[in-house]
């Protein structure tokens, strides 16, 4: 089983519109909206929900009040201010420290689990998906991820399919962390910004931290094109292939307000614009297959890579 990740530096490059396009291209294919905070798979692929999981985050403080005695130490001591004036606990302040449940005199305050999220799998008409929701002020994404993965490899085993799409969250944090690690390919989209490349450059930096093969792409190369050609040459200074250079497409737009990849959009608009860019996306997507084989095959045998020397010290 192949696992690709598409995540950026920044929210709004384009992450979820190039996922989709990947899942209509694919034939088979888990996807895995990680991007927990704000899924958006869901809003454009209409998935049929097959089980919601809960998911437990911090544990939240919790206070007996029939063996409360009212003696306040338990707020003196909570430096987070999240007992409340009537021995109560504000959920949204408490970060599970268990301080109150030393403090307290009484042993009236316990930590109990706290859902923080749900993971839910579904079936689009592309495939199975797995996403989640995350509960409001709620901050642990990274392990909702990792459920979100789970449930993903879990539906790849039972529907026999041979691909995990991962749309990533934004950024370079715990999230996007959990989203890549153990990937085999992952796709940094950028935009021709000065903060685009910046945040490119943090991508990059992470995925060469967990040693994983890193491609890179740019969308609406066409606003910026010096930008664009600073973006490149730091593709080429730092070895990362970059596979394609997506215009900006009122398409991407469209194809959205429609509930479709860009790719069905394409095929049914008589927009010139749109053909051509589904057909960049498709050339995209052709060249990410050949890579994902590629390391398919460097894991099988080694001196597929074309080094033909194996340091096995290493």
């Amino acid at each position: 089983m192949r696992q690709l990740a598409i995540i950026s530096g920044k929210g709004g490059c384009g992450k979820t519109t190039l996922t989709a396009a990947f899942s209509s291209l694919s034939g088979n294919a888990v996807l895995a909206d990680c991007d927990v905070d704000a899924s958006d798979l869901p809003l454009i692929l209409k998935p049929q929900v097959l089980k919601t999981e809960d998911c437990l985050g911090l544990e939240l403080a919790s206070i007996d009040l029939n063996l409360c005695t009212d003696c306040g130490i338990c707020r003196e001591t909570c430096r987070f201010g999240a007992v409340l004036e009537n021995f109560t606990i504000n959920p949204y302040g408490c970060e599970g420290c268990a301080v109150c449940t030393v403090a307290c005199p009484e042993n009236a305050v316990s930590l109990m689990p706290r859902v923080s999220g749900q993971a839910v799998s579904s079936i689009t008409r592309f495939g199975p998906m797995a996403h989640a929701k995350l509960g409001t002020g709620e901050e642990a994404s990274g392990k909702l991820v990792n459920l979100v993965r789970k449930k993903a490899v879990e539906l790849a085993d039972r529907y026999s399919c041979k691909l995990v799409l991962i749309d990533g969250p934004p950024g370079t944090g715990c999230p996007v962390m959990a989203a890549i690690t153990g990937t085999d390919l992952v796709l940094v989209l950028s935009e021709p910004t000065v903060s685009g490349l910046h945040d490119l450059k943090r991508a990059i930096e992470l995925t060469a931290y967990f040693k994983i093969p890193t491609v890179a792409c740019i969308n609406k190369y066409d606003l910026n094109e010096k930008k664009s050609l600073e973006i490149e040459a730091f593709c080429r200074e730092a070895g990362i292939p970059l596979l394609a250079r997506l215009p900006y497409a009122d398409i991407t737009t469209e194809a959205m307000m429609m509930e479709e990849t860009v790719i069905e959009y394409a095929a049914h608009s008589g927009d010139t614009g749109a053909v051509e860019f589904a057909n960049i996306v498709r050339n995209l997507w052709a060249e990410i297959e050949i890579r994902l084989s590629e390391t398919f095959n460097n894991e099988i045998c080694p001196k597929a890579s074309g080094s033909g020397n194996l340091n096995f010290s290493e």
